[in-house]
């Protein structure tokens, strides 16, 4: 695996992504995205896509056998859906995207969310952030770690529901949550 470093400060593993894989789509339309019209338009074009060896925002996406998420499946990205962002703890200040569906969270480069320099989180799955693409919904859960998760200073024992501005303290890292789908915007 060789790690690299992107010019916002992401690490991905080069020999996986061709570029990285958090920082998005380039020339991303988001007002477009919203008229369905454009969506139908763009569910045509995906249909006539191999599923197989295709690479779809820097990220593999149709190899045989793999599981892909509904958002990637039905337009063609695994698109942000909202943000963590460090308040407190080494990382302060870094942005860490949400994808569609489970987002494990860990010290190891393999999980999706990365906090690598917080000695007291697990490597990995210490909590997942879920978004749920049918109900539009997200929650924080506990993961297979013996560590800790706290919602607004409370434990979190099995799941609990986000809203935004919330606070999650995984180890010494505090994080604010910032949703981008939900009532007033979907990708879909």
């Amino acid at each position: 695996m060789a790690m690299k470093r992107c010019n916002k400060g992401h690490f991905y593993d080069s020999d996986k992504y061709t570029n990285c894989p958090y920082c998005g789509v380039n020339n991303l339309d988001v007002q477009g995205s919203m008229d369905r019209g454009n969506t139908q338009k763009a569910e045509q074009e995906f249909a006539t896509v191999p599923m197989h060896n295709s690479v779809i925002n820097n990220r593999n996406v149709g190899e045989p056998g793999e599981t892909v998420g509904i958002f990637q499946q039905k337009i063609g990205i695994d698109p942000v859906v909202g943000w963590l962002v460090c308040v407190k703890g080494s990382v302060r200040g870094q942005d860490y995207p949400i994808r569609s569906e489970k987002n494990s969270i860990g010290r190891s480069a393999t999980m999706d969310i990365c906090i690598s320099s917080d000695d007291y989180i697990s490597r990995e799955n210490h909590a997942f952030i879920v978004f749920n693409p049918k109900t539009r919904a997200f929650r924080v859960q506990t993961g297979e770690s013996r560590g800790l998760v706290y919602l607004n200073n409370e434990e979190v024992l099995t799941h609990s529901d986000l809203k935004a501005y919330d606070m999650i303290e995984i180890g010494q890292t505090k994080l604010i949550f910032m949703p981008l789908c939900g009532v007033n915007f979907e990708w879909v």
